[in-house]
C-alpha cells in the first residue's frame, strides 16, 4: 500500500481533532438557528431615525449604478441619504453614482488604501451631517426593497447595531464555486441566526451592517485591515455591545467571476483572518479567563476558519506529496554523492550510495532513500558546528522532512540526552552533521555545502561510505 495512504490517514485523524471545536460550534449554532425567534419589535410609534447609507467604492463604475438604484427603491418614502465614497478611483465611479441619484464624496489618498479607509471617511462624513445611524452596503451589491425599513425600525427601537442577511450570487456552474456559495450561506446566514437565537452578538459581515452614531462615537471605526469587519466586531463585543441579525433584510453580492479571482479573494481573506488571530487571541482569552463567557463565540469565530484553511492546505499538499518526495530523493542522492567525494568529509550515511553495505537491500525494497542523510567531517565536534553555522541555504533547526533544507548537529539536539558511550555505540559521533534536503535547486545546495566545508582544512582525498 503506498505511503501516501498512511500519511492521508494520519493527517485525517489529526485534522479531525484539530477542527473538532469548529465542528461542535457549527453544530450548536445550526441547531440554535432552528429555535423560534425571540426578538420583539418595539413600539410602532417610535420616530424614524436619520439614516445614511455609505457605499465604499473603488473602481466600481460597472455595478455602482444598480446598487444605488436598489437602495433608492428600498428608501422610498424615507429621508435616508445615499452616499457613495469614491475612493482612489481611476474610472467613472463617481459620475455613475451621481447619475444614479447618490451623494458622492470623492476621497483620493494613495496612502489610505483598502475598504477600511473608505469606511472611515464615510463614517466621518455621515457624522458631520448629523445622522443618527449609518448603514454600509458594498458597491457591487443590491438590497431587498424592505431593507431600509427594517434597519430603520430596529435602530429606532433601541438596537445599537444590526447585520442584514448577506448572500452571495454566482452564475458559475463550477462545483467549487457552488460549494463556496453554500459554505458562504452557512457562515453568513446560519451562524448569525444561531447566535441571535442564543442571545449572542450576531457578528459583522462587512456588508449590510448598520451602527448607531453614539456607538461609533464610543467605538470609532478605525480598523483598516483586510478583515476590518471582523476586527471591529471584536471591539464591539469587548466594549459590551451586541449586533442583532435581521434575517428578512437582505443584501446580495456577486462572487468573483473567475477561478483566479475566487482564489485571490480567499487568499487575502484568510491571510487577514490569520493576522487578526495573532492580534486578538490574547485579549479575548484574557477576558474569557475573567469570567466573560460570551467571549467564547468571537474567540471560536476568530480561530475557526484559519484552522479550516490550514486543513484545506494540508489536504491539497497531499496531492503533490509523491512529486515532492521524488524530488527530495533525487536531490539527496546527488548531495550524498558530492559529500562522498569531498576531501573534508570522513564518512557519509546514505543507503543509496553504491558503496553502502545495505545498498542492495535498499535498492530492492525502496523507491528512494528519502531526503535525510548524515555525514561526518574531518575533525571534531567544534568543526562540525563551524560547518553547520557557515551554511546559508540550510537552516539550523532540529526539525527534518520539510520543503526547506535544514541542518542539525545530533549530539547537541536530538541525541543530547543520550550518554556519550551509548551514542558512540549507535554511531552518532561528535563530528556528525545531519541534513534534510528540501526542494531548493540541488546545484545551489551542493554549492552551499561546498563553501561551508571550506572552513575546514583539507586532510584527505575521499570520504568513506558508512557500513
Amino acid at each position: 500500500m503506498p505511503i501516501t495512504h498512511y500519511v492521508s490517514e494520519v493527517l485525517g485523524v489529526a485534522l479531525l481533532l484539530l477542527t473538532l471545536p469548529l465542528v461542535v460550534e457549527l453544530a450548536v449554532l445550526t441547531l440554535a438557528s432552528r429555535f423560534p425567534n425571540r426578538n420583539r419589535s418595539g413600539s410602532a410609534a417610535s420616530p424614524p431615525i436619520r439614516l445614511a447609507v455609505i457605499i465604499p467604492a473603488h473602481n466600481e463604475e460597472v455595478l455602482i449604478g444598480s446598487c444605488v438604484e436598489s437602495l433608492l427603491v428600498s428608501a422610498a418614502g424615507s429621508e435616508t441619504r445615499i452616499v457613495a465614497v469614491a475612493h482612489n478611483c481611476s474610472d467613472r465611479t463617481a459620475d455613475r453614482a451621481a447619475k444614479a441619484g447618490a451623494e458622492v464624496v470623492v476621497y483620493n489618498n494613495p496612502q489610505a488604501r483598502g475598504k477600511g479607509s473608505a469606511l472611515a471617511c464615510g463614517f466621518a462624513y455621515a457624522a458631520s451631517q448629523g445622522v443618527d445611524a449609518t448603514l454600509v452596503v458594498d458597491a457591487d451589491s443590491t438590497v431587498s426593497s424592505n431593507l431600509i425599513g427594517l434597519v430603520d425600525e430596529a435602530l429606532a427601537n433601541g438596537t445599537e447595531a444590526v447585520q442584514c442577511r448577506y448572500e452571495m450570487e454566482s452564475s458559475s456552474k463550477r462545483p467549487a464555486t457552488r460549494l463556496t456559495a453554500l459554505a458562504f450561506r452557512g457562515f453568513n446566514v446560519v451562524r448569525p441566526i444561531g447566535r441571535n437565537r442564543l442571545g449572542l452578538s450576531a457578528g459583522i459581515l462587512g456588508n449590510g451592517f448598520a451602527i448607531r452614531q453614539e456607538v461609533l462615537t464610543q467605538n470609532p471605526y478605525n480598523s483598516l485591515s483586510v478583515v476590518e469587519d471582523l476586527e471591529y466586531h471584536i471591539r464591539l463585543v469587548l466594549s459590551g455591545k451586541k449586533v442583532q441579525f435581521l434575517h428578512e433584510a437582505k443584501v446580495w453580492s456577486g462572487m468573483p467571476p473567475s477561478k483566479q479571482g475566487e482564489a485571490t479573494q480567499r487568499s487575502r481573506w484568510e491571510g487577514g483572518r490569520a493576522n487578526a488571530a495573532v492580534t486578538w487571541l490574547g485579549p479575548l482569552l484574557r477576558q474569557l479567563m475573567r469570567g466573560r463567557l460570551h467571549m467564547v463565540e468571537p474567540l471560536l469565530d476568530l480561530v475557526s476558519l484559519p484552522i479550516g484553511y490550514a486543513a484545506f492546505l494540508l489536504l491539497r499538499g497531499i496531492k503533490t506529496l509523491a512529486v515532492r518526495v521524488e524530488r527530495q530523493n533525487q536531490s539527496a542522492l546527488r548531495v550524498a554523492e558530492f559529500l562522498s567525494r569531498h576531501p573534508k568529509v570522513a564518512r557519509v550515511h546514505y543507503p543509496f550510495l553504491k558503496d553502502h553495505v545495505d545498498y542492495a537491500i535498499a535498492k530492492k525494497q525502496l523507491a528512494g532513500a528519502a531526503g535525510v542523510l548524515s555525514f561526518e567531517v574531518e575533525g571534531n565536534g567544534a568543526d562540525a558546528c563551524r560547518v553547520a553555522e557557515a551554511l546559508n541555504l540550510f537552516t539550523l533547526a532540529p526539525s527534518l522532512g520539510g520543503v526547506d533544507s535544514l541542518v542539525t548537529i545530533p549530539v547537541i539536539t536530538s541525541h543530547a540526552m543520550i550518554a556519550p558511550e551509548l551514542r558512540q555505540k549507535m554511531g552518532v559521533t561528535d563530528q556528525m552533521i545531519r541534513v534534510s534536503v528540501g526542494l531548493e535547486h540541488v546545484d545551489d545546495l551542493i554549492a552551499d555545502l561546498d563553501q561551508g566545508l571550506a572552513v575546514l582544512a583539507s586532510t584527505r582525498k575521499e570520504a568513506v561510505v558508512a557500513d
